[in-house]
């Protein structure tokens, strides 16, 4: 697999927030505001924190995805894109 599941949801984000439909998870967490959706990445990362220490495999895969999830909408709201964090990653593997 590749990054390419990453770019897909981001662009999902995006478009959450732009056309704002009813039921959206996206949605209802970015009408919380920035604030929210950052102590969610706290959250996140703490729970995968946890499932790394204290429970199995499967768990700290969904807890990993939960994490990625909410910290894409987070860079979304802070207009920051995966090709942005790709770059930098690759900037520092020099």
């Amino acid at each position: 697999m590749s990054n390419e599941i990453v770019d897909k949801l981001y662009k999902v984000i995006l478009d959450r927030i732009e056309k704002r439909p009813t039921g959206s998870y996206t949605v209802e967490i970015v009408n919380k505001g920035k604030a929210y959706v950052a102590r969610k990445v706290g959250e996140e990362s703490v729970e995968t924190i946890v499932a790394s220490l204290a429970e199995n495999k499967e768990r700290f895969i969904s807890e990993v995805a939960d994490l990625i999830y909410h910290l894409l909408v987070l860079m979304a709201l802070e207009g920051v894109t995966p090709d942005d964090i790709y770059r930098e990653l690759e900037r520092r593997r020099k």
